[in-house]
């Protein structure tokens, strides 16, 4: 479990990297309003993967469990099923993309300038969404093997080859037409890359036309239709912002608040590095009847993840807007979009280690119906609030429409698996959240000591702070976080190693 966690993760890392090169030179190539306008573009088209069904959540369940009972004409049938279903989905996605690209032109202004790139922009991401379909099958076929390693590989070369196309086509014509082409590029190598090493990898794999099995379609998708309502509840809440900013801003302050969140989405996915490898081993090992050992995993890894998520979440919450200023180099973004920043991670220090573990849990056990619900609560209750709160508190009040659903939807969503796991919530918050909450108090005095007086500002002071602040964290979690820990005794793991290193 933890050779696929870090794979994720050094795959999220490197994604994290080249944002953090991207972003900045595609907003001072294209400008802040074609920049805005791409922006808008994206967060539209997103809704059209919601036709995906949650489709990809329920094979990787499926094929998992039809890997570990070692039954591979059932696996097989649930491949040709998904194929088929992919492919119906990228059909009916492309009729969808014309009307949402009527929307567009009808509700939003757009300068005329940037018009005609908007027009082919938007048409040329609808075909990519569209074909993006199919290349979760080889993707799910990864990760029911749990074979997360390969997977990241064949990511990590696409995210290298749209690193170099972006840095060299916009170099030559700044324009978002040509995002959209690179988008297109990078998932034709995705595609014929994994589907090849698919192939090469288990040889029993086949895509078979005449598998396609009813009943497999009709079990994936009674799970997958709560996989939907969740898919549907995290486009609400991390795609609609964009939506209303432009609708009742102005697009050119999308960039403030999409700098912020691209922080806060990109610490969430090293968490969700942790729930994708989650999901199939609860499969397992409830299909094994070993509950022992899956609460061990949902107390364990709900710390682990909370202390992983405090690491970075503590110094963007305290140095997160100088970072920006450095970062951007835009005059308004350190203020704008770190009180952004603020908001969204107080909500994230709640809502990602319970996204990270326990829906994971409740999804591989077979339970969706309640966090999925949820889920879709907390999408319309962030629609509402920051449309309420766009008018008044402008950014921040979007920031807010969207930090309070989170925060609620992991209360809700914690209890849930607590119970469904026979655990007491007393036991979850006294375990997981309690020493680490006393942890931050010595951490969070030195970020602002370290922000106040010293007055960090710069690259190296920053990364000197987080130096000395990860140092700081470290000491902390070791000598009295984990100290004593049933899971994780950091403290007397280091005593047993440094006694094995004596002479």
């Amino acid at each position: 479990m933890i050779k696929n966690i870090g794979a994720n993760w050094i795959q999220t890392f490197l994604t994290i990297a080249v944002t953090y090169v991207l972003m900045p030179f595609t907003l001072r190539s294209l400008g802040q309003e074609q920049y805005g306008t791409w922006l808008l573009i994206t967060a539209m088209t997103s809704y059209i993967g919601l036709l995906i069904l949650g489709v990809p959540m329920a094979s990787v369940r499926y094929i998992a469990k039809h890997a570990a009972s070692g039954d591979l004409e059932a696996m097989n049938k649930a491949i040709a099923s998904c194929a088929a279903l992919y492919l119906v989905m990228g059909a009916v996605s492309i009729v969808v993309g014309l009307g949402l690209y009527t929307w567009f032109e009808l509700s939003y202004t757009i300068p005329v300038a940037l018009a005609r790139e908007a027009r082919w922009a938007f048409t040329l991401v609808i075909i990519y969404v569209a074909s993006g379909f199919i290349l979760q099958l080889p993707y799910g076929i990864m990760s029911a093997h749990q074979d997360f390693v390969l997977r990241n590989k064949v990511q990590i070369g696409s995210l290298l080859l749209r690193l170099g196309l972006t840095l060299g086509l916009l170099t030559w014509r700044p324009t978002i037409v040509w995002l959209a082409v690179i988008q297109i590029a990078c998932l034709a190598f995705e595609f014929s890359v994994s589907w090849t090493l698919c192939k090469r990898r288990y040889p029993g794999i086949a895509l078979r036309p005449h598998a396609f099995d009813r009943d497999t379609v009709r079990q994936i998708l009674t799970f997958s239709v709560f996989v939907l309502l969740l898919q549907v509840g995290n486009q609400l809440v991390f795609q609609t912002d964009s939506l209303v900013i432009g609708k009742f801003m102005d697009v050119g302050q999308i960039p403030f608040f999409t700098v912020a969140s691209s922080l806060a989405i990109y610490l969430m996915e090293f968490v969700i590095s942790i729930a994708a490898v989650v999901m199939p081993t609860a499969t397992q090992l409830e299909t094994q009847g070993k509950m022992a050992e899956l609460r061990e995993l949902y107390l364990k890894w709900s710390k682990i993840t909370l202390s992983l998520t405090l690491v970075p979440g503590l110094f963007l919450l305290v140095l997160g807007p100088r970072f920006i200023a450095w970062w951007i180099k835009a005059p308004g973004f350190e203020k704008s979009s770190g009180d952004v920043l603020f908001i969204l991670m107080l909500a994230n220090f709640i809502y990602l280690p319970v996204r990270g573990v326990s829906l994971p849990i409740l999804m591989g056990l077979g339970k969706p119906s309640r966090p999925t619900v949820a889920f879709l609560v907390t999408g319309l209750l962030n629609l509402g609030l920051s449309i309420a709160l766009a008018g008044p508190l402008g950014l921040n009040g979007v920031a807010i429409g969207t930090a309070i659903p989170n925060a609620l939807f992991a209360l809700a969503v914690m209890v849930l698996a607590c119970r469904e796991l026979g655990v007491s919530i007393t036991e979850y918050v006294r375990y997981v959240f309690v020493r680490a909450a006393l942890g931050c108090v010595p951490v969070l005095a030195l970020l602002y000591w370290l922000r106040d007086r010293v007055g960090v500002r710069g690259f190296i002071p920053l990364l000197g702070s987080g130096v000395v602040m990860v140092a700081a964290f470290a000491a902390t979690w070791v000598l009295f976080v984990y100290r004593g820990d049933k899971y994780e005794d950091l403290a007397g793991r280091a005593r047993r190693i440094l006694g094995r290193a004596r002479p």
